[in-house]
């Protein structure tokens, strides 16, 4: 093939090599625009994992990049005076200069054809005389940027500003972070040997800061006087330089997320940052770029086509790329909204950074670091009470106390709809069920949605607290728990409002019934979906109702010995139709804006609060965004709702999202709903429940240790596994969590079988 790269970066010089290596015969033209040894860049990141797949690839070149790196173990964070160091983290830097005078030099010993000081133009200019145009020519891809209607890239310029600069100052036992405050706002520092004498030293901050400091009008050498002063104690009398000469005014940039629709398109493919970029606070961008340039080729050479090449190398790298994406995206919003964890202890402070990217797990870093862990793990349960000498557990296992409530871990069962009330009245079902949960080891076990009226139920199988024989029969299952298990109790009550009348969960999920249909009422006459009744828009009369049901059923929870009630006003619910503009249509003082939308429900709440004994707590249910963009509630206004709940009284806030109209828009994933739990803990600093596609102890003990909920909800798995708790303590070693006496030889069976299976691991 006669193949032509347009950029000499590592994308394009180890697409040729690849290439070369493969068949000698290809004739490859590598075309770059600057000179050979000029690089803008100074050092790049790659783990063993990158070396190990280059050393497969090419043994030679691989050998001389492993030669010239500089390895490191550990990772510092400077913070308020602290420096905390763990290990086991297993990274490697070399300088990008040598890098590509490495390739180079590769590149000539296998026939490639380099041409620099030479501009290129349009790739389609090129694909008449060559048989395969890459396109590996950077961020700022000309090729992309030409043909975007073929590529259809999709650019996010994301928030923070960043300057790329060195420093002969050594930091050669560790990667390190270094966080400064200052009068003008916080500048952060993320620093990395790359040679024996030089290191990267990426300054950082948000956009609030670089006004403040002026930087856009600063010349190079003012940003780096003033970075000089506010890194002084950590640069060792050490200048800071820059190798962006060629740039004029300020180098300070903002980092740009690509992702093509298209990787290719005829012969032209793109390559490298052209196609996608990962940010630098996790190194991953010149490893997607030789990982990228190694499939390419692999696909060239076993396909029948360039198109079904171009096709294999596409769905193979996509992947990888949106996965590490993914990652790169968690890790850069962590940067642009570190602010929020400036008030966390030092300890906490690191456990959040290190785990931000959530490639990191809890018992990964046990793998890297079990001594830190350790230790961050006894901080944690330090501050929940626990005695310092007591036996170090996982933060799951940590106490929690909310007034008087205490509990004897963070998992919650959450609240999941059964279907199985007759008349609103629980039965057995609910007995077993609830009963199964309690035993099953979690700290406090939830209700579903118990209605405080008939009309106010889901479906005709919704449970309610309206009637004495629903008192009764929730008081059966409360003491039932309260005598057989250490869990306590939360009453989660509600009414459906617009969505309700419903049939069953199994049958067709929100959709009226067949017959039997009752009045519905909402803030507005908004219908759940066209195919829904229009509820009737309440008036005063009906607000004043429906309040002393909320109150009437607060009381009745009280007498059944519930230790927490829970005001539910999410998922579109009638509390919730109040609070989200997408349902609140009213103009009088409970519609418009978010103080009066919000009225109705704190009214609710603080009526209930009355009633409600003082040293029982009340938690409130969110819909923390209803993804629709602004036009409905934001995860920014969700944090304005919470501050407005912990001004009335409320003691924790549970933070859900979505479910308040059928123009929602959820983006899905494990812990999706996290970060709006993980927002309101810190910046309203309210106590806060995460939720949503929690299943892993890993998820909760991360979500925990690094504060972003204070107690974590799991629901499917608890439907799957009563016992989910147990079971968790037991395979995490754990034999502190209390079972169950009539169930200790099941559980002195699963320690023996999960010991072994240990024993054999450490074997293999």
């Amino acid at each position: 093939m006669k193949i032509v790269c347009l950029g000499g970066g590592p994308a394009g010089l180890y697409f040729a090599i690849s290439m070369k290596l493969r068949d000698p015969s290809h004739e490859v033209v590598v075309i770059e625009r600057n000179r050979a040894d000029d690089t803008f860049g100074w050092g790049v990141v790659l783990s063993d994992e990158t070396l190990d797949n280059l050393a497969e690839n090419d043994v030679e070149s691989a050998a001389a990049i492993r030669g010239h790196f500089a390895y490191w173990d550990d990772i510092a964070v400077l913070f308020k005076g602290s420096k905390t160091v763990s290990t086991g983290h297993g990274f490697c830097g070399i300088g990008r200069k040598k890098l590509l005078l490495l390739l180079q030099e590769r590149a000539r010993e296998l026939g490639v054809e380099l041409r620099f000081e030479t501009q290129f133009g349009k790739a389609s200019d090129y694909a008449k005389d060559y048989d395969l145009v890459v396109a590996s020519d950077g961020l700022n891809s000309l090729t992309r940027t030409e043909m975007a209607d073929k590529f259809k890239p999709e650019v996010d310029v994301r928030k923070c500003e960043f300057v790329w600069l060195g420093t002969h100052q050594k930091f050669d036992d560790a990667f390190t972070f270094i966080f400064e405050e200052t009068d003008k706002g916080w500048l952060w520092a993320h620093a990395y040997q790359f040679d024996d004498e030089t290191a990267t030293f990426i300054v950082e901050c948000t956009p609030e800061t670089f006004d403040n400091f002026g930087f856009g009008e600063m010349s190079q050498q003012e940003t780096i006087a003033v970075c000089e002063k506010v890194f002084a104690e950590h640069l060792g009398g050490h200048s800071l330089m820059t190798n962006a000469n060629h740039i004029r005014g300020s180098a300070w940039i903002k980092f740009p997320r690509v992702l093509c629709e298209r990787w290719s398109y005829d012969n032209i493919v793109l390559m490298g940052d052209a196609a996608a970029t990962a940010h630098f606070s996790i190194g991953s961008g010149t490893k997607l770029a030789l990982e990228s340039a190694i499939a390419l080729a692999n696909y060239l050479h076993s396909e029948p086509t360039l198109e079904s090449a171009f096709a294999k190398y596409e769905d193979e790298r996509r992947l990888e790329v949106l996965r590490l994406q993914s990652a790169a995206r968690n890790s850069l919003e962590w940067f642009e909204e570190v602010e929020r964890y400036l008030d966390l202890d030092p300890v906490q402070f690191n456990y959040s950074l290190l785990t931000r990217s959530q490639r990191i797990s809890h018992e990964n870093l046990r793998l890297r670091d079990p001594e830190w862990l350790e230790g961050a793990e006894r901080w944690f349960q330090m501050q929940a009470g626990v005695p310092g000498n007591a036996p170090v557990r996982r933060p799951m296992f940590a106490p929690y106390k909310l007034r008087e409530m205490e509990l004897k871990n963070r998992i919650v069962v959450s609240p999941m709809a059964q279907y199985k009330a007759v008349d609103g009245c629980p039965t057995d079902w609910h007995l077993v069920h609830y009963g199964e949960r309690a035993k099953g080891g979690a700290g406090l076990v939830y209700t579903e949605m118990t209605c405080v009226s008939a009309e106010g139920r889901i479906t005709p199988g919704c449970p309610g607290l309206y009637a004495p024989e629903h008192e009764v029969a929730w008081k059966r299952m409360v003491d039932f728990i309260h005598s057989e298990s250490e869990a306590k109790v939360c009453m989660q009550i509600g009414h459906a409002g617009a969505k309700g009348s419903t049939q069953l969960g199994w049958e067709i999920m929100d959709a009226p019934l067949k017959s039997g249909n009752w009045p519905l009422l909402a803030a507005s006459d908004v219908a759940w979906s066209k195919d829904n009744q229009v509820p009737k828009a309440m008036t005063l009369e009906d607000m004043d109702l429906v309040r002393a049901q909320f109150v009437a059923a607060a009381e009745m929870a009280d007498r059944a010995g519930f230790d927490m009630i829970e005001v539910h006003m999410a998922h579109g619910y009638l509390l919730s139709s109040f609070i989200t503009p997408l349902t609140n249509h009213r103009t009088d003082e409970y519609g418009g804006s978010l103080e009066n939308r919000m009225r109705y429900p704190l009214e609710v709440y603080k009526a209930m609060r009355e009633v409600w004994p003082q040293h029982k707590p009340i938690a409130v249910r969110i819909s923390a965004n209803d993804w629709v963009g602004d036009d409905g509630v934001t995860p920014q206004e969700a944090v304005e709702i919470a501050l407005m709940l912990k001004h009335a009284g409320v003691d924790i806030c549970d933070v859900s999202a979505g479910q308040t109209s059928k123009q929602a828009k959820p983006v899905y994933g494990r812990m999706f709903q996290t970060p709006f739990a993980d927002r309101i803990r810190n910046e309203a600093e309210m106590a806060t429940m995460a939720v949503g596609n929690i299943y892993e102890p890993d998820h909760v003990n991360s979500i925990l240790m690094a504060g972003r909920a204070d107690l974590v909800c799991l629901a499917r798995p608890h439907l799957a596994n009563p016992y989910w708790t147990l079971h968790a303590a037991s395979t995490l070693g754990d034999r502190d969590e209390a079972w169950p006496a009539p169930y200790h030889p099941g559980r002195d069976q699963m320690w023996r079988l999960a010991e072994r299976a240990d024993a054999t691991l450490e074997k293999v």
